[in-house]
């Protein structure tokens, strides 16, 4: 139950997709692919930035409230986190981050440009991170888009999520 405008709702996903033998299969996987890139070289601040805003790209409220939360826990500025979703004005990034942060959007939008991600995007992202952190953030941003659609097509709800809550 959660107040909204006076009175409680209740905001139930359409599928225990985590309870799911497999739904937690495939998560496993997503996970697993996860950890390769949380392990990788590519600053862990910049794999935060990205998760968050393609999170908030695709509107999935559960990935947007666990990466802002675990942002925040891993020393994050509110002020940074607050300003993400307006990166291009905000003078808080650093030209890597800005980097990243701009293949994260054409990736995310891959359907809305009829090239994809542009040779402009790439090449400054180039100029930032070596081979192996371009293939992290690659990765990192199709394993984030796969959570993201999971959780926005099964309306899971958003708000409770503790930072670690999943190790």
């Amino acid at each position: 139950m959660y107040p909204h405008y006076g009175k409680e709702i209740t905001v139930e996903a359409r599928l225990d997709f985590f309870g799911s033998p497999l739904g937690g299969k495939v998560l496993r996987h997503l996970n697993s692919a996860s950890k390769a890139v949380s392990d990788s070289t590519l600053p862990a601040a910049v794999q935060e930035l990205v998760k968050l805003r393609a999170s908030q790209i695709n509107g999935c409220g559960f990935c947007t409230d666990m990466h802002s939360k675990d942002a925040a826990h891993a020393g994050e500025t509110q002020q940074r986190l607050n300003l993400v979703a307006a990166w291009r004005e905000a003078t808080v990034f650093t030209d890597a981050e800005r980097a990243a942060l701009e293949l994260a959007e054409q990736a995310t939008r891959i359907a809305d440009a009829a090239g994809g991600v542009t040779d402009d995007a790439w090449a400054n992202a180039a100029k930032h991170y070596d081979d192996d952190q371009l293939a992290a953030l690659i990765s990192l941003l199709a394993v984030i888009n796969a959570y993201n659609r999971i959780n926005v097509i099964n309306q899971q709800p958003a708000g409770d999520y503790q930072p670690g809550q999943f190790g």
